[in-house]
């Protein structure tokens, strides 16, 4: 049986308000304050009520109050200026639904109807370390993954690596310059290739940049490397050792590091996996006249009526005969439909790409790549800022690796904790690296997504205030109360021993009360009310409101299950 959720609870109790004095109860709805100085929710609606029936607002807010004093629910009911009710919930109200929830599976979080969801996020680059920049999508893209999985669905996360393109032949090339005996560059070679690679993950990761440069200053190096491009995608065997060379050297050490954030992957396929569907691709566009020439390259119009601006083309096919991102980002899609065919897709990338998701989903609409049935989601993320409000960078300047921004946590955290004598250099180890975690997670979660953010080492490290560490300790500390409690020969505390605060010293922890209050007060049970905005079955593009807070909901518009975000 399904709880009732204490803003449900709410929303009923002033319905019965408004009904006893003698007003409709379609206005009578509850929503969290936006003053919480004030109170913790508040009802507005007798301002509509008031406009219909001849009266001023707050005489209508009083007349709704003095009914809603009469409910044991709410612990202050106050009707104040222009026509606000403002309310709070008594303790012993949240006791009692914390108590119900607690006996609920789940805490009476409802089950969906086990979607198959495939989450793309990472982005990662093969043969380049993993930098701040990567951070955003790997935390959002996970806790969405972890929520959708909690919630029944059948989550599919795909790391969607770059590892094909020009940054292969820089790389190839560069390695040529450096060591022209290797064997891969043995046209006449005709056996096997050695199963060690010719460089480690360090070497990969200079070779690179250093190719990159050289590329923008030396020509016929940037011509070399294009025609080693070209010979690596044309099947060239040796190009080919050394390409899966760089993938399995890049992806170990890929993986090293998104285990040190607590992410993986279903799936690690990349680009390269999209090839093969390409130029059936672009002749079924081309024949059935969705993509047009242009100036010798081929385009797909994207423009729809009702658009508020104008939007280019998506260019699927440059004059020159490449691919390009769109391109293939529309073959994998034929390759998950045709291997997962999943109900959702969602997207987590930057919100400065958002031209480019709306160019490739009005495409893969368009050509019915992907059926109307079909979810396809982008959510755009901010940029994760220094204290100087720009990007975050290293001392030097430059853009930091994302191990090292690790790493720096992890001292900070560690350095605080060593100040406890009582724990163990190894128990130190172990647990700066939990708390460093849930530091550089909250950090981002807690804010807006759709948003950029400062991030402060050390604030954000901190055991103090709105911090991961913060929650971390408050709940060992409250496990370590009732340890201690047990020790001593105390009974067994259960949810049924939840009841309001009595002393002074209790009410002063009314900041948990507070936080509790809120996790009651989301949607719960079969019903699934929201105040927030579903996404339809249509493709969307979308930015995740304030309070960065997910759920995989049913649609109140619909009967499918629909991405909520609140």
């Amino acid at each position: 049986m399904a709880v009732k959720t204490i803003l449900e609870e709410m929303n009923e109790s002033v319905a019965r308000a408004f009904a006893a004095a003698g007003y409709p109860e379609a206005q009578a709805s509850v929503q969290l304050s936006n003053r919480p100085d004030l109170c913790e929710y508040q009802c507005n609606g007798a301002m509509a009520v008031a406009k219909k029936a001849g009266k001023r607002p707050l005489e209508v807010a009083e007349a709704v109050a003095a009914e809603l004093k009469k409910e044991s629910l709410f612990s202050e009911v106050g009707a104040v200026p222009p026509g606000f009710i403002n309310l709070r919930v008594s303790p012993d109200a949240l006791a009692t639904a914390v108590r119900a929830l607690r006996e609920q599976p789940q805490c009476g979080a409802a089950r969906d109807e086990n979607r198959k969801i495939v989450v793309d996020y990472g982005g990662a680059n093969v043969a380049k370390p993993l930098h701040v920049g990567h951070l955003r999508s790997a935390i959002i893209g996970e806790a969405l993954k972890r929520m959708g999985a909690f919630f029944g669905n059948e989550m599919i996360g795909d790391v969607h690596l770059g590892d094909w393109g020009l940054q292969m032949g820089l790389i190839i090339e560069e390695l040529r310059r450096r060591k022209p005996e290797l064997p891969y560059f043995d046209e006449s070679r005709t056996g096997d290739y050695p199963e060690e690679a010719p460089f480690t993950i360090s070497e990969l990761e200079e070779i690179y940049p250093t190719a990159s440069k050289r590329s923008k200053e030396d020509e016929a190096f940037a011509e070399a490397a294009h025609l080693a491009t070209v010979k690596l995608q044309s099947g060239d065997p040796g190009f080919t050792a050394l390409w899966k060379h760089i993938l399995r050297i890049s992806k170990a050490d890929l993986k090293k590091n998104y285990d040190a954030l607590a992410v993986s992957f279903e799936l690690w396929k990349g680009e390269s996996d999209a090839q093969p569907f390409i130029p059936a691709l672009l002749e079924d566009l081309e024949k059935r006249g969705i993509a047009r020439s242009s100036e010798g390259a081929l385009v797909v119009d994207i423009a729809e009526p009702g658009d508020k601006k104008e939007l280019p083309p998506c260019i699927v096919r440059k004059s020159d005969g490449a691919a390009l991102y769109a391109t293939s980002d529309l073959a994998t899609l034929i390759d998950r439909e045709a291997t997962l065919s999943p109900d959702c897709y969602i997207y987590i990338a930057d919100k400065r790409q958002e031209l480019h998701y709306t160019q490739f989903f009005r495409v893969a609409r368009k050509a019915g790549i992907v059926p109307p049935e079909h979810e396809l989601i982008y959510i755009g993320f901010g940029t994760m800022n220094g204290k100087d409000g720009k990007p975050f960078k290293t001392r030097e300047g430059g853009v930091m690796r994302l191990e090292t921004l690790i790493r720096e946590i992890r001292e900070a955290v560690s350095t605080r904790i060593a100040e406890n004598p009582e724990i163990s250099p190894e128990e130190a180890e172990k647990t700066s690296k939990t708390v460093a975690l849930a530091a550089l997670k909250y950090a981002d979660l807690s804010n807006q997504a759709s948003k950029d953010y400062v991030f402060d080492l050390e604030r954000f490290a901190s055991f103090e205030g709105n911090t991961g560490p913060y929650i971390l300790y408050t709940a060992v500390r409250i496990k370590s109360i009732l340890k201690k409690y047990a020790n001593q020969g105390g009974a067994a505390i259960t949810a049924a021993d939840l009841r309001p605060a009595e002393s002074e010293s209790e009410r002063r922890s009314s900041s948990i009360w507070r936080a509790i209050r809120k996790c009651c007060a989301r949607p719960g049970g079969n019903s699934h009310r929201t105040a927030s905005a579903s996404i339809s079955t249509s493709s969307r593009i979308t930015s995740i409101p304030s309070t960065t807070r997910f759920a995989f909901c049913r649609s109140r518009t619909r009967r499918k299950s629909a991405l909520t975000y609140r």
